[in-house]
């Protein structure tokens, strides 16, 4: 079937809901291969960063090790699609839609998270940006067409109660005068709406009609120069930290925590829909917690334990509903 603009509508389908003549694999392999795998692996990883983005903090103003960031990154992203014998060229259209990308996703999220930590601790920021889900869900369902189920609706109330709780947690273990966790939060809230709108825009059809690794370097190299921009509008000429550690902490936020990273994390919003895909951020607090126990000796107590449960409970009766969480695009 072929839509009015040309596109094969069995092309924009999900792999499981496209005839079986797609998929030779049986479909829970291919689920697992496809949509669990790369779950865990960058959920995992971003829930190491909170902890890195700490190190970042210091002689360096937070908008040039954003730029530093994507900077490698970037080059790290076009290497990665030159290698594959991908065309780093993009037309017009690509071109716009890299530097929405770049804007929201790579601007607009880090630079406002790396600022949030100055105000509040990372496990704040961890738990406020885990609310990713709800304007995630609304977003899709709003220009997606994405409508969540009552099963979803119920299971991410679940959730977010569960990290309310630990929110409470963090703000109780680290107070901070009013004004201060105001700024955080509110910084932590606009980084997550730049998050959720570039989610939700990569999954439209006109989006996913480029190679995902050359949309990536593009998005990422528009998002290093936005910030550049920032940067020095901001805090003048670059700075340099001369610490091992500070730029150990760049390459792993960059080649880990961005340029591998990213390239799980979009196919899977593609296949399952940007709320689904936005449970990861309700892992990655607990995942960050968990190094803090590792780390920095962190110490669990009730609360966390049950706000840990309930998020983890609402994220299982979440994803275990309606697999694809994609409808089947109309026919032509």
């Amino acid at each position: 079937m072929v839509r009015p603009d040309g596109q094969n509508q069995l092309d924009m389908m999900p792999r499981d809901l496209a005839s079986g003549e797609l998929s030779k694999e049986p479909e829970s392999t291919d689920r697992i291969r496809s949509v669990v795998i790369p779950f865990i692996i960058f959920t995992a990883i971003w829930g190491s960063t909170w902890i890195v983005i700490r190190g970042q903090l210091g002689i360096v103003a937070p908008q040039w090790s954003v730029t530093y960031r994507f900077v490698i990154a970037a080059v790290a992203m076009a290497a990665f699609a030159k290698w594959k014998g991908e065309s780093l060229r993009l037309d017009r259209s690509g071109v716009l839609a890299a530097a929405f990308l770049g804007l929201t996703q790579f601007s607009i999220n880090f630079n406002a998270v790396y600022l949030a930590e100055r105000h509040i601790t990372s496990g704040v920021v961890a738990t406020v940006f885990a609310l990713l889900l709800i304007p995630a869900s609304l977003m899709a369902w709003a220009l997606l067409g994405h409508r969540p189920s009552r099963r979803f609706a119920w299971s991410s109330v679940v959730a977010v109660s569960g990290i309310v709780m630990l929110f409470i947690h963090e703000l109780r273990e680290h107070p901070a005068d009013s004004g201060q966790i105001a700024a955080g939060i509110g910084l932590t809230l606009f980084g997550m709406l730049g998050a959720a709108i570039a989610n939700v825009a990569q999954a439209r059809p006109e989006m996913r009609r480029y190679p995902l690794s050359v949309l990536l370097t593009w998005s990422m190299a528009a998002g290093a120069l936005i910030d550049g921009l920032v940067a020095f509008a901001m805090t003048g000429a670059p700075q340099v930290d001369p610490r091992p550690s500070y730029w150990l902490g760049v390459l792993y936020l960059a080649l880990f925590a961005s340029v591998l990273t990213f390239s799980l994390y979009y196919p899977v919003v593609r296949r399952i829909g940007p709320a689904k895909a936005a449970y990861s951020s309700v892992l990655v607090p607990i995942i960050a917690m968990a190094f803090s126990t590792w780390l920095e000796n962190y110490r669990w107590t009730s609360l966390t334990v049950a706000g840990a449960l309930l998020a983890l409970s609402g994220m299982v009766l979440a994803l275990g509903g309606n697999r694809s969480g994609v409808p089947v695009p109309d026919a032509a």
